[in-house]
C-alpha cells in the first residue's frame, strides 16, 4: 500500500445561494489516522468530505493534500481538469450508493477504472480486481452481477473498485445508510480491516459504534460549524458542548448507544 496521505482543511466556507453551508472550517488529519464526522443531518458533513476531493467547488479558504492545494493552483485560481484529475487518483471514494454497473461482474466492475483511468491492459486490471475483491471478502462472488449479491456484498464491491486504485486517502460518506441493519456490519469489518492497515480515512457515519472503536479523532458538525473535534472518548461519552450533548441524547433514545 501507498503511504498515507495528510489533510489539511483551513477556513473553508461554501455556499449554496443563500445558504451557507460550510463556515470557516479548520481541520487537520493525519497520515494514517482515521477521522470521522458526525452530526445532525444538513450540517455539512458531506458537503465537507466532497470539497476534499473537489466534487464541490468551496468558495473561500484552502484544502491541501500532501501540502499541495486540491482544486486550486493558486488561491482563486482553479487547477486544471487534468491536475485535478491526477490529483484524485491517489484519493478513493465511497458513496451512500453503489453505483455499480448492472451489466458487469463484480470483477469487471472492479477492473473498469483500471482500464480506463490507469490505462492497464485487460488481464493486469483483472488480476488486481481479484486482489482488491479477495480483501473485501469477496473471492467467491467475483462473477456475480450486481443483482446477484447482497446489498452488503455490493457495497464491499464499491470499498474494493476504490481501494484497487491504491489510494492514499479513503472518503467514505455514510456508506452503510443503504443497507438493511443486518448487512451493516460486514461492510464496517472491511472498513476496519483498512484502518488497522493505516491508511488515512475520513468517515461521515451515523454508526457511533464504528466511530467510539475505529476512529483517532471525532468531529462533530452542526449548522455548518466544525463544533468540536477531538479522542473518541471525550466527544461521544464525555462531551461538554451542550450541542453535542443533544445531538447524542437523541442518538441514545433512537439506538441504545
Amino acid at each position: 500500500m501507498l503511504a498515507a496521505s495528510s489533510v489539511e482543511i483551513r477556513k473553508v466556507n461554501k455556499h449554496f445561494g443563500p445558504f451557507h453551508a460550510l463556515k470557516d472550517v479548520d481541520l487537520v488529519i493525519e497520515p494514517g489516522k482515521v477521522n470521522c464526522l458526525i452530526g445532525p443531518s444538513g450540517s455539512g458533513k458531506s458537503t465537507l468530505l466532497r470539497c476534499i476531493n473537489f466534487l464541490e467547488e468551496y468558495d473561500s479558504g484552502e484544502i491541501r493534500i500532501d501540502g499541495q492545494l486540491i482544486g486550486y493552483e493558486a488561491p482563486g485560481k482553479k487547477m486544471s481538469g487534468r491536475r485535478l484529475r491526477e490529483m484524485r487518483r491517489s484519493i478513493g471514494m465511497v458513496f451512500q450508493q453503489f453505483n455499480l454497473w448492472p451489466h458487469m461482474t463484480a470483477r469487471e466492475n472492479v477492473a473498469e477504472g483500471l482500464i480506463r483511468v490507469r490505462g492497464m491492459s485487460k488481464s493486469e486490471a483483472h488480476e488486481r480486481a481479484a486482489e482488491a475483491l479477495t480483501k473485501v471478502g469477496l473471492a467467491d462472488r467475483m462473477t456475480n452481477h450486481p443483482a446477484r449479491l447482497s446489498g452488503g456484498q455490493q457495497q464491499r464491491v464499491a470499498i474494493a473498485r476504490a481501494i484497487a486504485m491504491e489510494p492514499r486517502l479513503m472518503l467514505f460518506d455514510e456508506p452503510t445508510s443503504a443497507l438493511d441493519p443486518e448487512l451493516v456490519g460486514e461492510v464496517l469489518n472491511v472498513m476496519k480491516t483498512l484502518a488497522g492497515e493505516g491508511m488515512t480515512m475520513v468517515v461521515v457515519t451515523h454508526e457511533m459504534g464504528f466511530a467510539a472503536h475505529v476512529a483517532d479523532k471525532v468531529a462533530f458538525m452542526e449548522k455548518g460549524e466544525l463544533v468540536s473535534v477531538d479522542i473518541p472518548d471525550r466527544i461521544l461519552h464525555h462531551p461538554e458542548d451542550a450541542r453535542i450533548q443533544s445531538f447524542l441524547r437523541t442518538y441514545h433514545e433512537r439506538n441504545n448507544f
